[in-house]
């Protein structure tokens, strides 16, 4: 295995890097096409706007590269804005074309009755507990979310946990051949968090 973490100068990996190492991986920091040469895994961490987050990735050229990274079905692991990204656009940054390769878009929580950014622990509930990603984990387990936004998948078998906040149920995670992604934050979801890491590096 030779897993890459991509940076796109905005993100925080500190706390993603040592849940890797954690588990005796130590992650390659990918900047440009070419440190893409001779992975075998990506992780891409999100921290930031939307909108920030694709100029970004557009001045390094990580846009096509990714894509065809996640085309050729190779294993992915998208966290928080490394989730959003996928989708084809967000109400964060009008205009802004994201990846596109999971059909949807990313909407504002508009629930009066709680707190926004939606802050904290919660339980998913879970598509299919006996994926391999989800394996020798609770049936709702728990784990630590911060966002305002969250995407909507326009296909359901995309989606592979949801989560209620207020009056909302929002996709909290999507699954599709090697790329998993999760609105919530595997590296500050403590036990739960490391194994679903786990799960995936070892898949």
């Amino acid at each position: 295995m030779k897993l890459g973490m991509i940076d796109y100068g905005r993100g925080n990996l500190r706390s993603v890097m040592n849940a890797c190492r954690a588990l005796g991986h130590e992650p390659q920091i990918v900047t440009k096409q070419a440190d893409f040469e001779g992975l075998t895994h990506i992780i891409f961490p999100g921290q930031g706007a939307f909108g920030d987050c694709m100029e970004s990735l557009a001045r390094l050229d990580l846009i096509d590269p990714l894509r065809q990274w996640i085309e050729e079905d190779r294993p992915y692991l998208g966290i928080c804005v490394g989730f959003q990204l996928l989708f084809c656009s967000s109400e964060e940054s009008p205009g802004v074309a994201g990846l596109g390769v999971i059909s949807g878009d990313c909407k504002r929580f508009i629930s009066s009755n709680v707190k926004i950014p939606h802050m904290g622990w919660n339980n998913v509930q879970l598509s299919n507990s006996q994926s391999r990603y989800w394996q020798d984990l609770t049936e709702d387990p728990y784990f630590y979310f911060v966002h305002s936004f969250y995407p909507i998948a326009e296909n359901e078998s995309d989606v592979a946990a949801t989560c209620h906040y207020g009056d909302e149920r929002f996709c909290a995670a999507i699954e599709r051949g090697n790329l998993l992604a999760t609105q919530f934050h595997p590296e500050k979801s403590q036990h739960r968090g490391l194994q679903l890491l786990e799960n995936f590096l070892e898949a």
